[in-house]
């Protein structure tokens, strides 16, 4: 991939570029958050949340997981 940004538009009127890979997350600031959220009632975390699955079903659900068949799978014990 790529990107084209004009420099000085973009730097010269005070503008950054910062990458992140899967989102930018600081726990210490976000996880309090969330979970004042969830208490709230307005964080489905159940909605995140293809299947629960045992530890010895684990090879099973990254295989699903690798063909696009399910998105999060939770070991429960």
């Amino acid at each position: 991939m790529k990107l084209e940004l004009p420099l000085l538009d973009v730097f010269g009127r005070g503008g950054s570029l910062k990458s992140s890979w899967y989102g930018d997350c600081l726990p210490s600031r976000d996880f309090p958050m969330l979970v004042d959220l969830h208490q709230q009632g307005r964080l489905d975390l159940a909605a995140f949340v293809t299947e629960t699955i045992g530890l010895g079903d684990i090879e099973q659900a990254f295989a699903r997981m690798h063909d696009g068949d399910v998105l999060r799978s939770v070991v429960v014990f």
